[in-house]
């Protein structure tokens, strides 16, 4: 019985020995930056959606969730994307540069004396356009191909 759990083992772990051989590491690493990327952006969502909008300091924690949200987003943008997915690097890009607008929008709207709504609906444009392509990078990467009238991606698959 232990001979036969022995070998089991055994058989295993050169298994998983001779699979990760061959890993690429550079994609490697891109999965683990996209994951903590990911991971981030709910953590500052948590941390967004669990301020008290009755407190007096509400606004201020918002904006600096927001600028958490920018910088991390800048940081996704200059993450270098391994050359199967090299078309998506623009779009990365264009998330930081529509986050950035965003957030700098949202500061504009809360930041004066009164609330100015038309500036807060144009800071809502453009991070729902971050996120959209966000959530098209991340189609894109798990194989789908989205579509989407108002973007275009010049794919060319490998």
């Amino acid at each position: 019985m232990n001979k036969k759990i022995h070998t089991v083992l055994l058989v295993f772990l050169a298994a998983v020995i001779l699979t990760a051989c061959g890993e690429d590491t550079e994609l490697t690493r891109f999965k683990k930056s996209i994951d903590d990327f990911c991971t981030r952006i709910s953590e500052i969502d948590s941390s967004i959606n669990q301020i008290d909008a009755q407190s007096d300091d509400a606004t201020a924690q918002l904006l600096a969730c927001l600028d958490d949200l920018d910088s991390t987003f800048q940081g996704f943008a200059r993450l270098d994307f391994p050359e199967e997915f090299d078309y998506l690097e623009n779009l990365a890009e264009e998330s930081s540069e529509y986050m950035t607008e965003a957030v700098k929008n949202y500061h504009s709207a809360y930041g004066g004396d009164k609330y100015d709504e038309a500036t807060a609906e144009y800071a809502k444009q453009n991070y729902s356009r971050a996120y959209k392509r966000i959530q098209i990078i991340i189609s894109f990467l798990h194989g789908e191909e989205p579509t989407d009238a108002d973007l275009s991606i010049e794919y060319q698959p490998k």
